[in-house]
């Protein structure tokens, strides 16, 4: 059975292009406005989805955590909890940004820490469900999203291969649509870390799942590697600005970017083809001008025996090519031949002539 995974409108399979979501977190510094540009800037940018980050922090978080004290550069409040509170949005803002993106003919989902968080998304009607790679193990989460019947997509950072069997295990009896993504929980994650053959692991492992990459690579060309190793969604941090106060500002693309990253990973399905060798249109001229045919080597008589002196190999092709120079050794020409003029099959008797030297 072929694997395919279909989020709002897109079809996705090992045959398409890749599902391209731009991971905006909370790169919107709990701002609606920025909210929206980085929603339309995304768009413009071609990636098929938006993903935000939702928390239900009171309920996420131990109270210690929660009140510990969290003053840094990129804070948003005196204690973690404040930080946290600040950079969260409610109902209002989801449905304006589900309504942009709409507009902008993007899907909009967003990665859900915990069980009110999926609550919240579900009641806002999503087209898929992101879980963390924090939560692999959380398999009451992970059956909890799963009965919502929508497409989810797993991360893997951190895990053994038998948390992600655990995982897979608990979802599929409940919900087949499942796209498990190859990540390194480093931010960012250099290119050693990586791993991108687990995507081969992941597809033999898998065969009933779609697999993809979240990538913190901090560059695009991983996610290209990724697509020709069969991962078919590729989830990348987006930002407006690397500047901006965010711990993930750093690591994300800016639009330019991103854009590149779309368009390569577009070029990559149209280069690799369909795996039958052939000879193309487009190269008929230059190999013409680039290959070799056998022509006289000499000025030769009609009658004459053709031996090895008597033929050279130039260019252009067009004439009768160099592989074929055996079934003229030893044969009479039937027609006399100019110095550098193509020798043809037609041009030569039908039979060795006996006694003739050849070589």
């Amino acid at each position: 059975m072929a694997r395919s995974l279909k989020i709002g409108n897109t079809s996705i399979s090992d045959e398409s292009d890749c599902y391209v979501i731009a991971e905006i977190g909370h790169n919107h510094q709990g701002s609606l406005e920025k909210a929206l540009m980085l929603i339309t800037a995304a768009a413009e940018s071609g990636a098929n989805a938006v993903k935000f980050q939702k928390r239900d922090n009171r309920t996420l978080y131990t109270r210690s955590t929660y009140d510990r004290p969290y003053e840094n550069e990129n804070s948003y409040g005196a204690t973690y909890g404040a930080h946290r509170e600040a950079l969260e949005f409610g109902q209002a803002e989801y449905a304006a940004m589900q309504a942009h993106a709409q507009a902008l003919g993007v899907d909009l989902f967003a990665t859900a820490f915990d069980v009110p968080s999926a609550e919240f998304l579900h009641a806002l009607d999503m087209p898929a469900y992101k879980l963390a790679s924090g939560d692999l193990k959380n398999i009451p989460l992970m059956r909890h999203v799963a009965a919502y019947q929508r497409p989810m997509i797993i991360s893997t950072g951190g895990a053994t291969m038998d948390d992600i069997r655990r995982a897979h295990d608990a979802v599929m009896p409940i919900n087949p649509r499942l796209c498990v993504l190859q990540c390194t929980a480093a931010y960012p994650a250099e290119a050693e870390d990586l791993h991108l053959r687990v995507l081969s692991t992941f597809r033999e492992e898998f065969p009933d799942a779609t697999i993809g990459l979240s990538d913190h690579y901090n560059g695009i060309s991983m996610a290209v590697v990724a697509y020709v190793l069969g991962a078919r969604v590729i989830e990348k941090h987006f930002t407006l600005n690397h500047t901006w106060k965010g711990t993930d500002h750093a690591f994300s693309l800016e639009p330019a970017g991103f854009a590149k990253m779309v368009r390569d990973l577009r070029r990559a399905r149209a280069a690799l083809g369909d795996g039958a060798k052939r000879v193309l249109p487009n190269e008929t001229a230059p190999l013409i001008k680039m290959g070799k045919s056998l022509v006289a080597a000499r000025d030769l008589p009609v009658g004459h025996v053709l031996t090895d002196a008597d033929i050279a190999t130039k260019s252009p092709a067009g004439g009768l090519p160099p592989y074929e120079i055996d079934r003229l050794l030893g044969r009479a020409l039937t027609r006399a031949v100019r110095e550098d003029e193509f020798i043809a099959l037609d041009g030569v008797a039908d039979a060795v002539r006996k006694g003739a030297a050849v070589g």
